[in-house]
């Protein structure tokens, strides 16, 4: 299993980014692809998650500014970032789990690289 993210970069306050991660290796029917964060100094932190079924989560920190979808071969996570804000300046991680989705980094199964997203 291989996650390959691109999309980040730096924008100003309120601007957008749009993050993929692509997905290469096995996949299970009931996967969980999600998307994490991790500022410096702290915890990397659950943002969206999505399932195959199309179930999934948002946390409340990006809820009604981030949009998370997956094409239809379900081998493509998207992170749309809208509103964006200073605090939301973190590298961005794309992860899959074997499972039902969780906000818990732990849970997960494989990361991809990370791709630095700056908001000034």
């Amino acid at each position: 299993v291989q996650l390959v993210e691109s999309g980040g970069g730096s924008v100003q306050a309120g601007g957008s980014l749009r993050l993929s991660c692509t997905h290469f290796g096995y996949s299970s029917s009931r996967h969980c692809m999600g998307w994490f964060r991790q500022a410096p100094g702290k915890a990397r932190e659950g943002i969206a998650g999505i399932r195959r079924d199309g179930d999934g989560y948002y946390a409340d920190s990006v809820k009604g500014r981030f949009t998370v979808s997956q094409d239809n071969a379900k081998t493509i996570l998207d992170l749309q970032m809208n509103s964006l804000m200073p605090d939301d300046t973190a590298m961005y991680y794309c992860a899959i789990r074997w499972a039902s989705c969780s906000a818990a980094a732990a849970d997960y199964n494989y990361w991809g690289q990370g791709t630095q997203v700056t908001v000034s």
